[in-house]
């Protein structure tokens, strides 16, 4: 289906007493959802969904990034570099396919410290190892390819690179940097232009939150639990603010951490434009399903939320890798978990758990 093309949200399924009774009890509801999920995922080996946001950081862009920043690499969980050891995660939990994109640290994305050559080298570092993990686990993983943003000319060369490489699928953007809106600036442009003809979505991911916050550093790690979804919410509303949108009709989008703030305030985003008699092209509504959505939403209700707002068609598996946090914080360790607690009719459950993703990738 194209990206301007609207359907109607499905219709919701579970009952708000059903939906209460899952918010509550989590001991029953969690022995429940384990039984359910094994079900649904057979034996190891069989895997059956396509995670749209899955980190890795390839041994020879860390050990790049570390060399121009003078720092030692960090090891961390094996998982982010080893990829024939995610695979046995990803048997474990019944992910057939990673999309796999960088993360923001601790190497991270480089865009903000980098020098422009520095970044683009870093940039054909990880791509290029990508493409290797792609080719040696051609049925698991897809590339997200990275370009260096801070300097377009040089994106657009990398972009031209990769493009048709075997396993690149998508282009993985931070939000911003540096609080700058660089997605919009002219220069970026013929990057936007290229993306929408080769028919790559874009996977974004915040980088780091647009406005240096302290109250974001307090305890509990604000920084990246309200910085990164406020930098969501704000990408998404200039999308449609600039007219972006509107520019290219056939560009797909993928917001990570279930859009952020956005789903959840567009209303509000709506209402002022109306106050301030600001005239958008097609109805808002219609900007809010542009947009593909994870499934990090972490509670229940919310998830219920994004699917009666946006419609199944336009969510996707999103894990962030293994990390607990992102694992509906740690209830059950299962990246199906909410969608298996929707209790969703089986065409519902297929598109979120593969078929949209198999659409935006073209699979």
């Amino acid at each position: 289906m194209a990206a301007n093309t609207i359907r109607k949200p499905h219709a919701s399924t579970v009952g708000r007493r059903d939906f209460v009774k899952m918010a509550v009890g989590t001991g029953v509801w969690s022995a429940a959802l384990l039984t359910r999920t094994a079900q649904a995922q057979g034996q190891p080996g069989r895997p059956n969904s396509i995670d749209v946001h899955a980190h890795w950081e390839p041994p020879a862009y860390a050990k790049a990034a570390a060399a121009l920043r003078g720092s030692g690499e960090g090891a961390g969980n094996p998982l982010n570099a080893d990829l024939s050891e995610r695979v046995k995660w990803m048997d474990e939990f019944g992910v057939q396919m990673n999309a796999l994109s960088l993360a923001a640290g601790p190497s991270g994305m480089a865009w903000e410290w980098a020098a422009p050559n520095d970044a683009a080298r870093l940039a054909q570092i990880f791509n290029d190892a990508s493409i290797e993990g792609h080719q040696a686990f051609p049925d698991r993983f897809l590339v997200g390819a990275v370009l260096p943003v801070g300097a377009p000319t040089l994106a657009l060369q990398e972009l031209n690179r990769v493009a048709g490489r075997p396993g690149v699928r998508a282009v993985a953007l931070p939000l911003s940097f540096g609080n700058r809106d660089f997605l919009f600036e002219p220069d970026f442009a013929p990057v936007l232009a290229r993306i929408e003809e080769l028919g790559y979505p874009i996977l974004f991911h915040p980088l780091s939150p647009r406005t240096s916050n302290p109250r974001w550093e307090a305890d509990g790690g604000l920084s990246n639990s309200v910085g990164f979804p406020t930098d969501g919410a704000t990408t998404a509303a200039k999308f449609i603010t600039t007219g972006t949108l509107d520019k290219y009709p056939s560009l797909d989008i993928v917001l990570s951490h279930s859009g952020g703030a956005f789903p959840y305030v567009a209303g509000r985003i709506e209402h002022g434009f109306l106050r301030r008699d600001f005239k958008t092209a097609r109805p808002f509504r219609e900007y809010i399903r542009r947009f593909h959505y994870d499934t990090l939403t972490y509670y229940p209700e919310t998830m219920r939320f994004l699917i009666d707002l946006v419609g199944t068609d336009r969510v996707v598996i999103g894990t962030d890798n293994f990390a607990r946090m992102d694992t509906t914080s740690g209830v059950v360790d299962n990246p199906h978990t909410l969608v298996e607690a929707m209790n969703l009719p089986a065409a519902d459950r297929e598109l979120i758990m593969r078929g949209n993703a198999a659409r935006l990738f073209k699979l």
